[in-house]
């Protein structure tokens, strides 16, 4: 017998080993065949079962049937008919017992995924739902989604573009829960960030602050809510283009300086001084490269704007003096 299997059946399983045990079940077909045994074995409630399953346990139950109809004694047949039916109604019990706990404990398993600075990347969940992370982000999301409704969590700046499903998808930011069900949006949510901005492209979305349920927002498509200091303000939206960096293009269209400081010390993971205040204000507009790093994106900026570029690596600070 497998040693987890045993271990789980005589309960010597610890929390975290459980759900490992959970998700080897659910991906080793010959293991959960075993699990499966042992469990009609045992009327166990705590583990896997499927429909299939029971379908089996039916067809011998039939087999059962037949073979005391075969002793001809009706006395026997009687009894033994109610033994069986009370077998049926602990493997119905234990099918749906069990499918509840599995999703239970299987929808708690929470996936991370990071990408460090100057990357990108994209998944597709469970659900279908696809999601695009940018540079210096964190997705917290389930192996499997619960029956009621689809949670994430994002740290960073994501781009959703959410399957279709009854069951609502929320995603959950520092203060924020987003509300969808078919949806496509960008969300901006840095922890080292001073605001928190989703743009809506289609569909609709809700905005809770989690602080205070009364405190929301229901987004149309083209729309965008900036929340900075417990305010959450909507507008339209006038710079689609700054989401390209799903594409790996970070577009800026008449920002300020030390805005676009703030986004670039955050996608390269870098620091950033400027010793003139006077060039905060200075307003940009361009189009860059993810892959051409920051040095690129400076150079560029020292074009427009004349400043020096110093660079301590050992202390990761690039000074604009």
């Amino acid at each position: 017998m497998d040693e987890q299997l045993s271990k789980y059946l005589s309960g010597e399983l610890s929390k975290d080993e459980l759900r490992v045990f959970l998700e080897r079940i659910e991906n080793d077909h010959n293991l959960k065949a075993e699990f499966i045994r042992n469990l009609n074995r045992n009327a166990i409630s705590a583990t896997v079962a499927y429909s299939k399953d029971r379908e089996e346990g039916i067809e011998k139950y039939k087999q059962f049937r037949l073979r005391v109809k075969q002793h001809n004694r009706r006395s026997i047949f009687v009894k033994a008919m109610r033994y069986a039916a009370v077998a049926i109604l602990i493997v119905a019990s234990t099918v749906f017992s069990t499918l509840y706990l599995y999703e239970r404990e299987l929808g708690s398993i929470m996936n991370t995924l990071h990408v460090p600075a100057g990357q990108r990347a994209q998944i597709t969940l469970e659900d279908g739902t696809k999601v695009w992370l940018n540079a210096q982000s964190t997705l917290k999301y389930p192996s499997h989604f619960s029956s009621r409704s689809r949670k994430v969590e994002v740290t960073g700046e994501a781009f959703f573009d959410v399957a279709k499903k009854s069951k609502p998808f929320i995603v959950y930011t520092n203060d924020l829960e987003l509300h969808v069900l078919g949806t496509e949006f960008n969300v901006y949510s840095y922890s080292d960030g001073n605001y928190i901005q989703t743009d809506l492209v289609e569909g609709s979305l809700k905005v809770i602050n989690h602080f205070n349920d009364k405190n929301s927002v229901l987004l149309k498509s083209n729309q965008k809510m900036v929340y900075k200091d417990s305010k959450m303000t909507v507008s339209p939206i006038t710079d689609p283009d700054h989401i390209l960096w799903r594409e790996g293009i970070y577009s800026f269209q008449n920002e300020r300086l030390i805005d676009i400081i703030e986004k670039l010390q955050l996608y390269y993971d870098v620091n950033i001084i400027v010793v003139d205040p006077d060039i905060f204000n200075i307003r940009y507009t361009g189009k860059f490269r993810q892959r051409d790093g920051i040095d690129e994106i400076l150079r560029i900026f020292q074009k427009i704007q004349s400043f020096k570029i110093v660079k301590d690596k050992e202390k990761n600070i690039i000074t604009l003096v």
